[in-house]
């Protein structure tokens, strides 16, 4: 999953020390738009997973980590591969910079 997630444009991953979570950092993503809509934060990203790409994560924000991720890697490796697989298409849609405006 590491691996993977560190092969996406925007976004980097260290290996995790334990419990069943990823923390990718998403600040290549940040500023960014994605069909007009700008990625301001980890709750922006996080929603566009969701409604375009069916993957559930959960935002750094409450954290206090708002330019990372949370990923649970405690399922099946199909789940983790689909998701994944979802992510960086979903992520390969993002553009330059955004307005700054939503």
């Amino acid at each position: 999953m590491i691996e993977r997630l560190n092969r996406i444009p925007g976004i980097s991953c260290l290996m995790p020390q334990g419990a069943f979570y990823a923390f990718p950092n998403i600040s290549g993503v940040l500023g960014k738009a994605y069909e007009g809509k700008v990625i301001n934060n980890s709750m922006d990203l996080t929603e566009l997973l969701l409604v375009e790409a069916n993957v559930a994560v959960v935002p750094g924000g409450p954290f206090g980590a708002d330019n990372y991720l949370r990923l649970s890697y405690a399922t099946s490796m199909d789940h983790i591969v689909t998701g994944l697989d979802r992510m960086e298409e979903m992520i390969a849609g993002i553009g330059g910079q955004g307005s700054g405006v939503r």
